[in-house]
């Protein structure tokens, strides 16, 4: 950044360096004069908007009445280096998603206040490579190399909002006189930008800043609680996908145990591009011991005949939504003796919990019935010494169980995570959320409260449900759950000598 250059000067985003593979190139004029003619016009194509374009215009009118006479900034995001100059897979920020349909980086969409007391949505965008400076096949970001870009014109009919170029961002917001608040924390230089308009110098003025910032965070997160009928669609297409997902698994198993858990991943993952945009976060692939930790993403262990493999993994989809399923499977095909007598308390404590899952209920109930079905299993094995009503008061049982039981669902694995603990967590469930209940038991390999034939045993089983006018609907239900089932499931789909 020049001398020259503020915070938030986003000029350099489009700047174009005649490089490959790291090394310098040499243009000539000719071969520069030759590059910039004999290009057809395709600066406009005929597009149709998106579908979620009407939901995206009625949230923004609802965070609109929520904060009258401020400007709202809301960036998608940058790029981020994964090593030397090779970036990772871009994921837009889940509220600028939310609120324009966009998935693309570099953009940021402000919501300016009217006179009449609503707000002017306005959506900056990089715009289409430059055919006249060379930067559309010398760029990093140029076209040739990363592929057309849809023109401002083009954006403003796919999103149903007016568009400006990114690079007038910086100017614009200089000259607003607005309160102005940013949803912080995925571009830097946006964060920058709306610090210097607002002069944050002092601590006193920064502490308000912030707190204005984090009062649109738990607004979006709020609103985001429910879903709405696109939404829904969204999240039952990820899931469908994932089951389709796990199929593919079950039917690789042999070649898992000619490998490594990886293929179990990347098995998965296929079918994860294939039909959405990636994964919705880390595969969990993890056989024998490994399942006993909860976050296993290493996924670098063996297979093995005997094993259960604990498979927890999701589709995302093009539009950003992801599926959160888990299932537990003997390697084999069934379960043995102890395998099963695990397993079954853990289904047992997932069907109370789902059942506790309804309109009008507690948030927390659901996590409640499923641990007090884990108390007393491990109270009536001898692991845990009653009454249940003691072992829950004190938590006795997450010594084995260590985790919550669900969490909601929707652009983000553990969605609306900063939303008010009072309508969340402490809140009441209402149609159209969608939530996991994901009730576990893992006993360590070097736990020896348990028996030693139990150690190094993990099982989970998770699923999405809908909350609905009625009750519920296990958005997962197509993939079995009970141990005959996921027997039955096996024998089925496992390939046969």
């Amino acid at each position: 950044m020049s001398d020259q250059q503020r915070p938030g000067d986003r000029a350099d985003a489009f700047v174009f360096t005649p490089r490959k593979n790291g090394q310098s190139q040499s243009v000539s004029d000719e071969l520069a004069t030759w590059m910039s003619t004999g290009w057809a016009d395709t600066e406009l194509r005929d597009l149709d908007p998106i579908e979620q374009a009407p939901h995206t215009a009625r949230r923004r009118a609802v965070l609109s009445a929520a904060f009258p006479g401020e400007r709202l900034v809301v960036p998608a995001g940058q790029l981020v280096t994964r090593s030397n100059d090779t970036e990772y897979p871009f994921r837009a920020a889940t509220d600028y998603v939310y609120l324009s349909g966009d998935t693309a980086d570099g953009g940021c969409l402000v919501l300016t206040p009217d006179a009449d007391g609503g707000h002017e949505a306005l959506l900056y965008l990089k715009p289409r490579s430059d055919r006249e400076n060379g930067e559309f096949w010398l760029g990093q970001y140029g076209e040739l190399w990363t592929g057309r870009r849809n023109s401002l014109q083009e954006a403003s009919v796919l999103f149903g909002v007016p568009t400006a170029d990114v690079r007038t961002l910086p100017e614009d917001l200089r000259a607003g006189t607005a309160t102005l608040r940013v949803v912080r924390g995925h571009d830097e230089e946006v964060d920058a930008l709306v610090d210097e308009v607002r002069g944050d110098t002092g601590t006193e003025a920064r502490a308000k800043s912030a707190r204005l910032d984090e009062e649109l965070r738990v607004e979006l997160d709020d609103h985001r609680l429910v879903k709405d009928e696109w939404e829904v669609a969204q999240l039952q297409r990820a899931v469908d996908a994932t089951v389709r997902g796990f199929n593919d698994v079950v039917a690789a198993l042999p070649q898992a145990q000619d490998t490594s858990e990886r293929f179990v991943e990347g098995t998965f993952f296929l079918r994860a591009r294939v039909e959405g945009n990636d994964v919705g976060y880390g595969t969990i692939a993890a056989s024998g011991a490994n399942a006993t930790t909860l976050h296993w993403t290493r996924n670098d262990g063996p297979v093995r005949e005997g094993d259960l493999l604990l498979l927890d993994a999701g589709v995302e989809t093009t539009t950003l939504y992801t599926a959160d399923v888990t299932r537990t499977m003997p390697v084999s095909g069934t379960f043995t003796e102890l395998q099963r007598k695990v397993y079954d308390l853990v289904y047992a404590a997932q069907e109370a919990g789902i059942a506790a899952v309804a309109p009008g209920r507690s948030f927390g109930d659901f996590h409640k019935a499923s641990q007090r079905v884990l108390a007393e299993g491990l109270v009536e094995w001898g692991l845990l010494e009653g009454p249940v009503e003691r072992v829950l008061e004190l938590g006795l049982q997450r010594r084995y169980t260590l985790h919550g039981t669900g969490h909601m669902l929707g652009l983000d694995v553990h969605d609306c995570a900063a939303a008010r603990q009072e309508a969340h967590l402490y809140g009441e469930l209402e149609p159209g959320m969608v939530l996991t209940v994901e009730p576990g038991l893992y006993f360590q390999p070097d736990d020896l409260t348990v028996p030693e034939e139990l150690r190094g045993t993990g099982a989970r089983i998770e699923d999405d449900v809908l909350v609905t006018g009625e009750g519920r609907t296990v958005m997962s239900a197509g993939l079995p759950r009970s141990s005959a089932e996921v027997e039955a499931w096996l024998a089925e789909r496992l390939p046969h000598p």
